[in-house]
This record gives structure tokens, sequence and C-alpha cells, in this order.
């Protein structure tokens, strides 16, 4: 590996194994981690003070993500998107997804944009259907397709300046770029912005730092790669101690650690499903929050 690429090593945060870890979030306002266990159907969540509560919901469910008001999430569910409540009260239905979802398919990986709108991902939740799915978004109340014929719709990210979206698509081997327009939510111009190395992994979750450059978690990969958007390069790898890396976010008062998501199923080591936290030299971003209106 060229001197130049830094090389960090995730440090083991919780060891409790997860089938499926994903959607990680750190929500400045509550200083509050959140994550869930997508085949578990549920979300985690641990405020300052330890206290770590568990929310179930009797379906898989793709993503959780910070929502405007403080202490509520947009749950991405098989069947409809749903506001969790920090009262822990029933979930409110805010779209019903049977008419944009196959019977086979569920929510993937999910975020909101700086505008607010939720952009959400559906994937096949089978091993026996090919891979298939759109990029979709809410917003008013409205579903939009953004990227039609998606395979694993995965990590989404957007620019400091607004200008450019970023979108993992695990099964069609890369990192894509777009013209992203704040006003409308448009997209357009897609080009490849990188490919993983062949045989080392997969791209799945990611986020962005406050240099404009992405944090790649990889599939089989056992890694986090940072990797510039100006050419795709390889910047930094993070090395964790589990296979299957799923997604990452920046947490602390100084958004300077990565905290790490992982998933055991099919894994036989220590510490596969577990979470890890990183400290990186560079800061991340406030996540976006959800508008649900």
């Amino acid at each position: 590996m060229s001197n130049n690429i830094k090389t960090y090593t995730a440090e083991l945060f919780i060891k409790e194994k997860h089938n499926l870890g994903e959607s990680p979030f750190y929500d400045v306002r509550t200083k509050t981690l959140s994550w869930v266990d997508i085949p578990e159907g549920k979300l985690f969540t641990l405020g300052p003070d330890g206290n770590k509560r568990t929310f179930s919901y009797g379906q898989a469910i793709g993503s959780a993500v910070p929502a405007e008001k403080p202490g509520t999430y947009l749950i991405a569910g098989t069947d409809g998107l749903y506001l969790e409540n920090a009262d822990g009260s029933k979930p409110l239905l805010i779209k019903n997804l049977s008419e944009y979802y196959k019977a086979w398919q569920r929510s993937n990986d999910v975020k909101a944009d700086p505008k607010g709108r939720v952009w959400f991902g559906s994937s096949v939740d089978d091993d026996i259907h090919e891979a298939s799915g759109n990029l979709f978004c809410l917003e008013n109340g409205r579903v939009t397709v953004k990227q039609a014929d998606t395979k694993i719709s995965n990590g989404l990210a957007w620019s400091s300046d607004r200008k450019k979206f970023y979108f993992s698509d695990t099964l069609q081997y890369a990192v894509f770029e777009y013209d992203y327009d704040l006003e409308s939510g448009e997209i357009s111009n897609r080009k490849v912005l990188f490919k993983p190395e062949e045989d080392r992994g997969l791209t799945d979750g990611m986020c962005i730092d406050s240099q404009d450059n992405l944090w790649v978690a990889f599939w089989g990969g056992s890694r986090i790669e940072q990797r510039s958007t100006k050419n795709g390069s390889l910047l930094a790898v993070v090395n964790v101690p589990a296979k299957n890396v799923t997604s990452c976010c920046f947490m602390g008062d100084k958004l300077d650690t990565l905290f790490i998501t992982t998933a055991a199923t099919g894994q036989t080591g220590e510490l596969d499903g577990c979470l890890f936290t990183c400290k990186v030299d560079v800061k991340g971003l406030e996540c976006d929050y959800c508008k649900i209106t």
C-alpha cells in the first residue's frame, strides 16, 4: 500500500453481535447514537447517559434516520415508512410502500437530503429473486423514483456545496456521482466515481467528511476506505476486525470518530456483527434530518 495512504484500526465499541447491523447515525442535538439490525427488525439508541433503548417492529427495517423533531426517527420498514416517537408510542405510518415494492423487496439504506427529503432504496429480501430495486424520494407526501433499476441500493451522501450526490450500488460494483439540484432534488449526469478492487469486497454504506471525501464500508472487505470525491482515489483505510462492514457515520463532540456497523450473518469470527469506533484525522458533517410533512 502506498506510503501516502493513511491506515487506521477500528476498536471494539460494543461486543454484541448483530445479524445485519446497519444505518448508524449520531444526532448532535441529543448526542445519541442509533443503529438497526435489519432482519431482527430492531432500532437501538444509545444516549450520552449510557442508557441503551431497543425498539422492535416485527418486520425487517432497512434504516432508522433521525427526524426533524429531536428524539424521533423515520423508520424504513418492509411495508411502509413510519415515524417513531421517543415516548415509545405506536409508530405512525407515513407512507405505505406496497405500490412501490415487490412482495420480495424491503427498504435498505435511507438518508435525509439537505432539504429534509427522505431518500430510500428498495432491495430484494431473499436469496431466490435476482437483485433489483429503485432509489426513491419522499417529499410532501409524494414518492418519486430518483434512480431506476438499482441492484442493491446502499450508501448515500451529498457534498457540502449541495451540488453533488453520491450513491453506492453494491451489485453494480460502483460508487456513482451525480449532479444535484438542492431546490428541486433532481439528480443528473451519473458517472462512476470509483469501482472496488476485484475480490476485495463490495461497497456498502458510507458517509462524507467536512473535506468532501467519502468513507465507504466494504462488505466482505473488513475495512472502510476514504475516497476522494475529486477523482475517486484512495486516501485512507480503516481496518475493521469483522468481515462484513456495512456502514459508518461520524460521532462525538468533534465529529472526528467513525461509528461502524457490521454483520454477523454467515460469519464465525469473534467480533463479526459487533460495533466499532475509530478516531480519524478529519471531521465529519452533522447528519441531515428528515422533514415529515
